[in-house]
């Protein structure tokens, strides 16, 4: 479960992914969830509990069409209740109960009266332990097509997907850059050529990356091509680069290389993991367009998008604010796919792609590095 409230969807800076639902929810969707909200807090046990709540807060356990629903969107929250010791606290107190042990019994303690003191102090603290609560969050959009989910990490996404085919018998996809290509574009990352964007790395070195390929090319577009797109229906974007950067390559060596300081996109340690054959992992985009700027850290290997932050808007009310950030949640999806189709489209097309890559050698080998 990941930490905190469900704050995001509604305000705040917004951490999530993005899924497809692989087919229609039931009609009575709503009813199902509201079968598997999660339990009282009284009816807590030493093993935790889990299920369903509104996506208002986490304690909403009345499930109803019109919480659940608002303008056509679906938004509940998986929400998880458990008791922990705190560790400090723990380790206090299974130290008193060997101090105590060792002055009755005489002699040390053994590993396995520890094991024994640490299970007889859980079982006497944790009762007594105040609830934590954790959500993963999620909003599926009217359509059924696009489901934005707080569920970051492996873990995270894998108990929502099971918990929601649980309650309504459907599969929701992880939109992954491998997912979307093949969705949108028909096309087959199994069928990618690997490139080397480095004047001194062979392609036949380089491991085939979609997402890595993609933000690295982004980078390239940015400083080369002038950094805009035009996003159907949504107008014209200009998007940016900026650090913190993280580059990765497979194969012997250092192969993760970190920069956060200063102008990363300018330094020399950028232009010297660009000639080793590393790739841009993850960084942050910002996106503009007229006066709206939206700004993400984004993980290029799983399209994770961290803290993405908003236009600004003043909205009255919950579900104001609620359906304001979902138009704007929704133009940035289209004008950020609007950029991965264009890239794919040139990625797929093998003799356009040939020069796109000779380009970005030459970009590579001719920057300037400040130390």
């Amino acid at each position: 479960m990941e930490r905190g409230n469900t704050v995001g969807f509604d305000s705040g800076s917004l951490t999530f992914r993005m899924y497809y639902p692989t087919g229609a929810l039931p009609g009575d969707a709503v009813r199902r969830f509201a079968s598997d909200a999660a339990p009282p807090l009284n009816m807590l046990g030493p093993g935790g509990m889990s299920g369903w709540v509104t996506g208002r807060h986490l304690l909403d356990r009345e499930i109803t069409e019109a919480k659940a629903r608002i303008g056509g969107y679906l938004w509940l929250t998986l929400m998880k209740a458990e008791r922990r010791i705190p560790p400090a606290l723990l380790r206090a107190e299974c130290m008193l109960a060997e101090l105590a042990r060792q002055q009755r019994d005489g002699g040390a303690i053994n590993r396995s009266a520890r094991a024994e003191i640490r299970r007889e102090v859980t079982d006497r603290l944790l009762p007594d332990m105040p609830p934590q609560l954790s959500g993963i969050s999620f909003v599926l959009d009217a359509a059924g097509e696009w489901l934005y989910a707080t569920a970051l990490s492996p873990k995270a996404s894998e108990t929502l997907a099971a918990a929601f085919k649980k309650t309504t018998g459907a599969d929701i996809l992880e939109a992954t850059p491998a997912a979307i290509a093949l969705k949108r574009k028909q096309k087959n990352v199994r069928d990618m050529d690997p490139a080397s964007f480095s004047p001194e790395v062979p392609d036949s070195e380089a491991e085939p990356s979609l997402g890595q390929d993609f933000l690295t090319w982004l980078w390239f577009v940015m400083e080369t091509r002038g950094g805009s797109i035009n996003a159907p229906g949504r107008g014209e974007f200009g998007f940016m680069i900026e650090g913190p950067l993280v580059f990765v390559a497979e194969g012997n060596g250092a192969h993760q290389a970190v920069l956060n300081k200063g102008t990363p996109l300018l330094s020399a340690e950028a232009k010297t993991a660009l000639l080793s054959g590393k790739k841009l992992c993850a960084a942050r985009l910002t996106m503009a367009r007229e006066n709206d700027k939206w700004s993400v850290y984004l993980d290029s290997e799983t399209f994770g998008f961290r803290s993405l932050k908003f236009p600004k808007t003043a909205p009255a009310g919950l579900e104001g604010r609620f359906m304001e950030r979902m138009s704007l949640l929704e133009t940035f999806r289209d004008a950020f796919l609007a950029m991965f189709d264009a890239f794919v489209d040139e990625r797929f097309n093998t003799a356009t792609w040939r020069e796109t890559c000779r380009e970005m050698k030459k970009w590579v080998a001719g920057r300037q590095a400040r130390r």
